[in-house]
C-alpha cells in the first residue's frame, strides 16, 4: 500500500470542508490541550495535523512553538496557504509518523484519528517508538482514535478502534491515564463517528 500517494489523493480529490474529519473549530482536543496547564512557548506537535484547523485556533490563542507533521504533502500546502503569513509561525514535516526521527523534544503531542490507521503490531510498535523518542518525562499525549463503537473502516482503509480502557492498557508501560473521553462526530455528510480521546501523562 503507497500510503503518501493514497493520502496525496484524497487531499486533492476533496475540498476542505468535504473530508469526514473537518472540524472549523476542533473543540474536544483544544479542551484537552488546555488542560495541560501548557506554557505559551511550550513545544507542541500535531500529528497527522494535515489541513485541520487545530493549529489556526493555537496560534490565535498565542501558543508560538508549533509543529504540524503529516505524511501528505498536499495537505500541507493546502493548510499553509490558508493559513498565510500566519504559516510562518509553524514548523511544517512531511513524513510519515512511523519514520519520524525527531529532533526535537515536544512537551504536548497530539494526534486525532492517525493512531487509529496502525492496524497490526509493527505500525503500533513503530508509531510508540515515534512518540517516545519525541517527548520527555512528564509530556502529555492527546490521542484522539475511533472508539469500540465507531467505524471499522475509514477512507478507504481498515482501521482499529479503541475503548478508553484499551488505548490506557496499551500505553501503560510508559504513562499514566489522566482523562479519558467518548465523543461523537458530526462528519459535513451527516454521518457520526463515535471516537475515544484520552490525556496521558509519561511516566
Amino acid at each position: 500500500m503507497d500510503y503518501i500517494n493514497h493520502w496525496n489523493n484524497l487531499y486533492s480529490s476533496k475540498k476542505l470542508e468535504e473530508v469526514s474529519w473537518y472540524q472549523k473549530i476542533p473543540q474536544t482536543s483544544l479542551d484537552f490541550i488546555y488542560k495541560a496547564n501548557l506554557s505559551k512557548d511550550d513545544a507542541i506537535i500535531d500529528v497527522g495535523g494535515g489541513d485541520s484547523f487545530l493549529i489556526d485556533n493555537l496560534i490565535n490563542d498565542g501558543f508560538t512553538n508549533l509543529t504540524v507533521l503529516d505524511i501528505s504533502k498536499s495537505a500541507i500546502d493546502r493548510a499553509k496557504v490558508r493559513l498565510g503569513n500566519n504559516a510562518k509561525k509553524v514548523k511544517w514535516i512531511v513524513c510519515d509518523v512511523k519514520n519520524f526521527i525527531s529532533k526535537k523534544k515536544y512537551v504536548l503531542w497530539h494526534d486525532r484519528a492517525v493512531f487509529h490507521f496502525m492496524n497490526n503490531t509493527s505500525d503500533i510498535k513503530e508509531y510508540y517508538s515515534s512518540l517516545l523518542n519525541g517527548i520527555v518525562n512528564s509530556s502529555t499525549v492527546v490521542l484522539g482514535t475511533f472508539s469500540e463503537n465507531g467505524p471499522d473502516r475509514c477512507c478507504a482503509l481498515d482501521v482499529c478502534k479503541y475503548s478508553i480502557n484499551e488505548l490506557s492498557l496499551l500505553f501503560s508501560k510508559d504513562f499514566s491515564l489522566t482523562e479519558g473521553k467518548n465523543i461523537l462526530h458530526k462528519t459535513p455528510t451527516g454521518l457520526t463517528q463515535a471516537f475515544t480521546f484520552v490525556s496521558l501523562v509519561k511516566n
